[in-house]
């Protein structure tokens, strides 16, 4: 583990400085000659040398042809510029620490979201917050950092919300705005050219009734538009400049009776900027909500629901490479989803022992991703060579791991913990490069994988059906009337 300590003293603060002079040379040491040296030296008498008598000569031609042919074509042209460059390594993956952050607070509270900085990625926005229900110390501070990769003893700046922030995110078209989701369930906005206090804050009376758990910017023009989820069932969106009330909500009813007490608490939100109507919401019961924001009514919103997980979904996220498939986080497996299969994950990982927390997608390999677990590891999975077990494990501290963040290269992963502390990880080359043929393999294995789960979908129909049959025919008395049957049947 590489553990790195930035100086930000002052060269003047270092002590006296070194002043130097010129000075006559010094003899240091003399070797003399050693003559039983000379004595073990062998005479060679006579030498023999090879010369050439004739003139020594140069020889040269002009490719006369080649000269043509170059002025009609260029023969050195690139005609392939377009395409990617491909590096196979066959070293063995690893990652090392590169930077630890330290939550400042002396009564520590869990990082419990990070966000990369969208230009350039030196900066890191981490939220924190005390998820224990009705638990949180007596003067816990409320404050999240955004952090500088190159200094951990010092935030960059302190954002200082009305409640402790769950998530926080950069927004991608102007790097000074973040977006915060408050525990008390307000949406507040901060422009860091005016400093740690909040911009902008929804009224509480319009705002989520539990802590939000997602918030999303949406691709505007305007860059102002965006989205939040919660444990209260509801869905809102926002103009952060108007944030008295949300422009628009709804309500995770599945019985599309738009009940607010009938709701699923939202815990994990997907939104993919090439489906701009679509949106996914993990929620507290383990079931995946589809959507479509644009639908006629408010009841067709609520698209399907993929049901799966024992508990609640802490991660969401669809393939970057390929939005159809995505990936989900609860209980003690990672899944991975087709739209195509409803009743089931196509992929999924064994069960851990240890709960996991969060998982994401790598942004530059459609095969590999990244899981934390209660226990303080991190596990990186690339299922182009091992489904079973992950391709590397990390033990990247003792204390839980409760959230994680890639950088737009996959060369960086960013994991908070719940003492606060984040720690900054670099990936190998092999993890973090898009192997040969890699997308052609990946993508053939989510259709093969998806194919494999409808047939499965389908004999299972077929055998429900088998038994209801069987059911209803022994129900059936042989001489007996419409009663008797229905009898049967609900036996």
């Amino acid at each position: 583990m590489e553990i790195v300590y930035v100086y930000v003293k002052k060269r003047s603060e270092f002590g006296k400085q070194c002043n130097f002079s010129d000075r006559q040379a010094e003899l240091n040491i003399d070797i003399m000659p050693n003559p039983e040296l000379a004595e073990q030296f062998v005479e060679r008498n006579p030498v023999d040398t090879g010369i050439q008598c004739s003139i020594s000569m140069s020889e040269h031609e002009i490719m006369e042809h080649c000269i043509k042919q170059n002025n009609a074509i260029d023969i050195y042209e690139e005609y392939f510029n377009d395409e990617e460059a491909v590096e196979v390594t066959e070293e063995d993956p690893s990652a090392k620490t590169i930077n630890v952050f330290r939550d400042p607070q002396e009564i520590k509270r869990a990082a419990t979201h990070l966000s990369w900085h969208p230009d350039g990625n030196r900066k890191l926005a981490v939220a924190y917050s005390c998820l224990d229900f009705q638990r949180a110390p007596v003067g816990m501070s409320s404050d999240s950092y955004i952090w500088d990769l190159e200094n951990p003893n010092k935030p960059e700046l302190a954002l200082k919300p009305s409640s402790p922030l769950v998530t926080l995110e950069f927004n991608p078209k102007d790097s000074h705005v973040l977006l915060g989701g408050c525990y008390n369930g307000q949406i507040a906005c901060w422009d860091t050219r005016k400093g740690s206090l909040v911009a902008e804050l929804s009224t509480i009376e319009f705002s989520h009734r539990d802590p939000v758990y997602g918030t999303i910017w949406l691709q505007s023009k305007t860059g102002t538009e965006c989205f939040s989820a919660s444990t209260d069932g509801q869905v809102m969106w926002w103009d952060t400049r108007k944030m008295s009330e949300p422009t628009e909500v709804v309500i995770l009813d599945i019985t599309k009776k738009e009940q607010l007490e009938n709701a699923l608490g939202a815990i994990s939100l997907e939104f993919e900027s090439t489906l701009p109507t679509k949106f996914m919401v993990g929620t507290e019961q383990g079931i995946v909500i589809s959507c479509n924001r644009k639908a006629k009514t408010s009841a067709e919103k609520i698209v399907c629901t993929f049901p799966g997980h024992h508990g609640p979904i802490y991660a969401l996220q669809r393939n970057p490479f390929y939005p159809k498939n995505f990936l989900t986080v609860g209980d003690w497996t990672a899944r991975i989803w087709s739209e195509d299969s409803r009743e089931s994950s196509i992929m999924w990982t064994k069960y851990h022992m240890a709960y996991l927390t969060d998982a994401a997608w790598s942004p530059v390999r459609p095969a590999v991703f990244f899981t934390t677990k209660m226990d303080g590891t991190l596990d990186i999975w690339d299922f182009m060579f091992e489904q079973c077990d992950p391709t590397l494990s990390l033990k990247v501290c003792d204390e839980a791991l409760f959230c994680l963040r890639v950088q737009d290269n996959g060369c960086l992963i960013a994991c908070g913990s719940q003492l606060g502390t984040t720690t900054l990880l670099e990936v190998s080359p092999g993890l973090s490069t898009l192997q040969r043929n890699e997308k052609n393999v990946a993508s053939s294995m989510f259709e093969r994988e998806t194919r494999r789960e409808k047939i499965l979908e389908a004999r299972h129909r077929e055998m429900r059906l088998k038994e209801k049959a069987a059911t209803k025919s022994r129900g059936r008395p042989g001489g007996g009337g419409g009663r008797g049957s229905s009898g049967g049947r609900r036996g």
